[in-house]
């Protein structure tokens, strides 16, 4: 009676044991984007449509309900259709969603962005299921555009997502739960030539204006502090102007390194031409002649080796 009652037992465990061990469903995940559009710098969103498709064993993964795109705003599914036949489930799905997501400004207008889209199941962790990838074909409409930026890649994983939660459930001893995530990474690169110069021109204007100072005499006062001082200021407006279409950022950005090389020039124009006055004053009319010439070349060339210096860094640093 003994060795039977043992042999039970040790059944259960190994039953237990076994289905512990039971491996997570795969669940066959393909994606087509048909488009990307309303991008919005300023906010880092954009709007993405797509189909969706997964293949899977487990009825209960029902991912009409519980689909989770971490990075959306919101989704709306305008289209589904599942079918059950040969014991799996394929679901294919026409999906709009409004993304939210972090950009990096560092090198803007030679920024390179990432576009992240991955879906989770809600309420299976990675336990009991796990992506794979649907290789077949493409993956997105090579005929659309993103108007003012080039997709330059496009990529697909499969991982795990990891919260340090228990969401609540008291079962759950330790907070960590792993997640399985499906994940598409779509790099895009601007066309910046054209957006460069639309956006700093001002501020070079700015500059040559407050430049012209070394090549009016010492002893004109207003016109030499006035060019300066509304230089400065107009540099100062274009910089408040690009920021204002840009996204928050704490960060030293390629906007602010310009703009603050800019303005220092600028304040240096002014500092020489209450130089020159002094001079002038002094009875030094020729030694003043002199320094706004030389000033003038080292200004000029200094600023545009440190502008080709930093435009150059910005342009590597987006790749």
């Amino acid at each position: 009676m003994k060795s039977l009652l043992l042999a039970c037992a040790l059944l259960l465990q190994m039953t237990a044991a076994l289905a512990r061990e039971t491996p997570p469903d795969t669940v066959t995940t393909g994606i087509y984007v048909t488009s990307i559009h309303d991008i919005d710098f300023k906010q880092s969103e954009y709007t993405v449509n797509l189909w969706l498709w997964l293949n899977y064993k487990n009825k209960d993964f029902d991912f009409v309900q519980n689909l989770e795109i971490p990075q959306a705003k919101s989704f709306t599914r305008s289209y589904s259709t599942m079918d059950t036949s040969n014991g799996r489930v394929y679901l294919l799905m026409k999906l709009q969603c409004l993304m939210k997501d972090s950009w990096r400004i560092n090198n803007f207008p030679f920024d390179r962005q990432k576009l992240r889209f991955s879906i989770e199941n809600s309420q299976f962790d990675s336990r009991s299921l796990v992506f794979a990838i649907d290789t077949l074909g493409k993956h997105y409409d090579h005929r659309f555009t993103l108007r003012g930026w080039n997709i330059d890649s496009f990529k697909m994983s499969t991982g795990v997502k990891v919260y340090e939660t228990t969401f609540g459930d008291s079962s759950i001893a330790v907070p960590h739960t792993e997640y399985s995530s499906f994940m598409v990474r779509i790099g895009i690169d601007r066309d910046a030539t054209q957006l460069f110069w639309k956006m700093f021109l001002g501020m070079y204007v700015s500059f040559l204006i407050a430049y012209t100072c070394f090549y009016i005499h010492a002893d004109n006062i207003d016109s030499r502090f006035g060019l300066g001082v509304g230089s400065l200021f107009a540099a100062i407006g274009n910089k408040y102007i690009i920021d204002s279409s840009l996204p928050d950022s704490t960060t030293f950005t390629l906007v602010d390194t310009l703009h603050g090389i800019t303005l220092f020039f600028i304040f240096a124009v002014i500092i020489a031409s209450a130089w020159s006055l002094k001079l002038i004053k002094a009875d030094k009319a020729e030694r003043a002649r002199k320094m706004d010439l030389v000033l003038a070349q080292v200004v000029l060339v200094l600023y545009v080796l440190l502008n080709i210096y930093f435009i150059t860094k910005a342009q590597a640093g987006a790749w």
